[in-house]
């Protein structure tokens, strides 16, 4: 059964038994605000690609206790193979992304990391061990949150201002957390296709959403584990053929195309064919502002004139 947090009144009832009152602070508690979605991009741009890879590795192994080389040596091939690859094929684009990446990620490979900066990216915070954060304390969850972003910090010698939180979990008090850390945006959200403010209990946050989407995320279609029911139930080019269809329809409304990818998952062979082939049709198409996660989120904060200046502590 899923965790409830009932008030005092409907302490032990189940949801159907809430009152009014319970169930719409559930769903106040963070909610969609404003569209950010601007009238016009830089440059005249007629759409915003904002490409994403969490560089997980070996972090989602170790977080469930997992040391034995077979499923370390998976999450290895996203830095010691896929990285790279990654790297080389979004500079033939000039392609500026972003990659979340857990802390304990960066201490094992830190000069991928700093790769990331060197080569224009944006490295932003992705949890230290991939940790389940709906699983933690509230002061669990911010010691390690901080911990993340000064980890970082001191491995890229940049200061993350954004985050997307481990497999998308947002607990009761992440929220709260990432506004007291002055961060920019988060990016683990789905209330629309479009960048959005964020609500706390119906205030206004100053925070952006740059939302995310299982359809566009490359996990649902290719993740294997051997020993349970979970297998590939897509072939790559059907893949692309969705993804190129979410890209049209951005294109046509003027919005945002916003991907998330796995080095170690999208960077195998026939996948990063598939990942080229849809940077071909992309560019084939004039005006596209290819640009990171945070670029995004600065751009459309000041189009609406929100304040943005943060000071990630």
């Amino acid at each position: 059964m899923a965790e409830k947090h009932e008030g005092p009144a409907d302490a032990g009832r189940e949801p159907w038994q809430w009152t009014e009152d319970t169930w719409r602070g559930h769903v106040e508690r963070v909610r969609a605000g404003r569209s950010l979605a601007p009238a016009v991009w830089p440059q005249g741009a007629r759409v915003a690609v904002a490409l994403s890879f969490d560089s997980d590795h070996e972090t989602p192994a170790l977080r469930d206790g997992e040391t034995r080389p077979g499923r370390l040596a998976q999450g290895e091939y996203g830095s010691r193979v896929a990285g790279p690859k990654i790297l080389r094929l979004l500079g033939r684009y000039a392609a500026p992304a972003t990659f979340f990446m857990p802390a304990v990620s960066a201490l094992l490979h830190p000069e991928e990391a700093r790769a990331y900066v060197s080569e224009g990216h944006e490295v932003g915070i992705h949890g230290w061990i991939h940790e389940r954060n709906m699983l933690l304390t509230a002061e669990d969850e911010r010691e390690l949150q901080q911990r993340s972003a000064d980890t970082l910090e001191q491995i890229t010698g940049v200061r993350p201002v954004g985050i997307r939180t481990p497999s998308w979990d947002f607990s009761d008090n992440t929220l709260r957390i990432t506004r007291d850390m002055g961060l920019l945006y988060d990016s683990s959200l789905m209330a629309d296709d479009d960048p959005y403010e964020l609500l706390e209990d119906g205030r206004p946050t100053g925070i952006v959403e740059i939302p995310v989407e299982w359809i566009r995320d490359d996990a649902p279609y290719f993740m294997m584990e051997r020993y349970a029911g979970l297998r590939p139930y897509t072939p790559p080019r059907s893949v692309l053929g969705i993804w190129r269809d979410e890209f049209d329809q951005a294109y046509r409304e003027g919005g945002v195309f916003q991907l998330t990818m796995h080095p170690h998952i999208i960077g195998h062979r026939s996948r990063l064919v598939v990942l080229a082939e849809l940077l071909d049709h992309i560019t084939a198409h004039p005006d596209v502002w290819f640009a990171t996660h945070a670029d995004i989120a600065g751009y459309v904060a000041t189009q609406a004139g929100m304040d943005i200046r943060h000071d990630p502590a």
